[in-house]
């Protein structure tokens, strides 16, 4: 088994998506038996302080060529070119999706963390990525050889709560609080159908705290306040009975490199609505989920409607979720597919 270092940006046990892809893969991998060293870099990456960019491209470098190199796509697509070419190690990029593809950028920064990301790519030996979308990408605006990029779908822990629904019926929704997550958008859905009894909550961090204040004040401007519960972050022992309580999953998100919370969703057999924008569509199923144009606020609030107000099209998804659900790849599974790639470097 190839000897490895996986160097990720902050606490790896922040919990959105990637982070948890990141942590499943790192413990997957040293299960498979990998000597796998884990190297914390700086949290201010993808727009790294001095202090955190110097400390990562003396750490990088520092490594042996014989340990191989998986590296975060946060700090793949801001560390400094020239810094990242002093690494003598062979580097595995984990790309979830580029960050110019971030919400709410200024073009100069989106400017630069293309080009940053695009060089930056020219030095990976491989790159894994958790999805066609990404990888698609990658290859047609980043230059990428298809040769060099492995797709390492994100695995699934199989629900350990039997789903029992809530009456009145209960929409959630998982995703940090970032305008990327399009939270706005779903507020604004959920204020066209009140003349329905339903509850709302709404999982995850003030990722963005400006965004975060705004959106509590969306909830009480739009009188939500007695129906929708901005829940914050929750640890998963207390966010599997949320899932288990669920009607319905929706996520209004502007963009996705993949979506883990998608699959959490098809693994408890959930009806999904969510908007028709990078991976979803191919993580989504046919018959199991409702997509929407990005944005689009009668669309969602239709959608959402359709799911809650027609019981055979609720269980016909439903059916179709839990399908997909049972096909779903575990993160061993992962690891094994990441396991090929440092073997064979």
């Amino acid at each position: 088994m190839r000897q490895a270092a996986f160097a990720i940006p902050g606490d790896i046990a922040t919990l959105t998506g990637g982070y948890i892809y990141e942590r499943c893969l790192l413990h997957g991998l040293r299960d498979l038996g990998h000597d796998l060293t884990h190297i914390e870099l700086g949290d201010s990456f993808p727009m790294p302080s001095a202090a955190h960019m110097e400390h990562a491209i003396e750490t990088l470098a520092a490594l042996p060529p014989d340990r191989a190199l998986i590296l975060d796509g946060l700090v793949y697509g801001s560390i400094d070119t020239a810094g990242l070419a002093r690494v003598r190690a062979p580097i595995v990029a984990m790309i979830h999706h580029p960050l110019a593809a971030e919400t709410g950028l200024d073009p100069a920064t989106q400017a630069h963390l293309f080009k940053t990301e695009r060089d930056n790519l020219a030095l990976a030996t491989r790159v894994l990525v958790p999805s066609p979308h990404t990888s698609h990408i990658l290859s047609t605006d980043y230059g990428v050889s298809p040769e060099k990029i492995t797709i390492a779908r994100p695995g699934t822990k199989r629900p350990s709560l039997p789903h029992t629904p809530s009456d009145p019926p209960r929409i959630l929704s998982v995703g940090i609080l970032h305008p990327r997550k399009g939270h706005d958008t779903l507020l604004q859905a959920l204020a066209r159908m009140t003349d329905l009894d339903w509850r709302a909550t709404i999982v995850g961090g003030p990722h963005d705290p400006a965004h975060a204040k705004a959106l509590a004040t969306l909830v009480e401007t739009l009188d939500l306040g007695d129906r929708v519960t901005l829940a914050g972050r929750v640890a998963q022992e207390d966010l599997d009975p949320l899932y288990a309580q669920a009607t319905l999953f929706t996520l209004a998100t502007r963009y996705e490199g993949y979506g883990i919370v998608f699959d959490e969703a098809l693994a408890r057999g959930l009806p999904i609505v969510s908007c028709a924008t990078g991976a979803v569509p191919q993580t989504v199923p046919e018959g199991a989920g409702l997509l929407v144009p990005v944005g689009d606020v009668p669309a969602l609030s239709a959608a959402l409607r359709r799911v809650l107000s027609d019981p055979e099209t609720r269980a016909a998804m439903t059916v179709a979720a839990q399908t997909a659900g049972a096909a779903l790849p575990t993160w061993a599974d992962t690891a094994r597919t990441a396991s090929s790639v440092l073997n064979a470097l």
